[in-house]
């Protein structure tokens, strides 16, 4: 009878944590602006997806047939995302890679659509960039990070 009580007794007390006591900390990011801040540095476009996690329509980027030689930035913060020799035509509409430049690129979760899917920000600001499969190129990493143009600016190679 003892053991019932103790059981039932420590089951009282696990119920009594709260969401305060499980909440995670946020991630601080290094670039951080207000959304007012925000919304007058990016266009409303831009502002919808990097910092709303909205989804360009797909065969819209012109990066999408970008084949220079170069570095895609962040269009938020400017940070160095992917290099243009990651670069591959994954026929989605969108610009695809098969990896990011390392420590630059946040792997979060995202449930919007109602299942776990890979969602890609950029590690300094936190804008949302897109998200990330499993079915890219096999001979190379045989990832795609299906990424909206929009989130992008490319910077050539000298």
């Amino acid at each position: 009878m003892r053991k019932l009580v103790a059981f039932f007794i420590i089951g009282i007390l696990l119920s009594c944590a709260t969401k305060a006591q499980n909440k995670t900390e946020e991630k601080k990011y290094t670039v951080t602006k207000t959304d007012a801040e925000w919304k007058r540095l990016l266009s409303p476009v831009q502002y919808y997806v990097l910092r709303e996690a909205g989804t360009e329509r797909p065969f819209t980027s012109p990066l999408n047939k970008n084949h220079k030689k170069g570095t895609f930035t962040c269009a938020a913060c400017k940070t160095p995302l992917y290099k243009s020799e990651h670069k591959f035509d994954s026929g989605t509409g969108w610009p695809s890679f098969d990896r990011a430049i390392k420590g630059n690129v946040e792997l979060d979760v995202d449930y919007k659509i109602g299942y776990a899917r890979t969602e890609l920000k950029c590690n300094t600001c936190g804008s949302h960039l897109g998200h990330s499969f499993k079915d890219g190129p096999k001979e190379t990493t045989g990832m795609r990070h299906c990424i909206n143009g929009i989130a992008l600016e490319f910077v050539p190679k000298n």
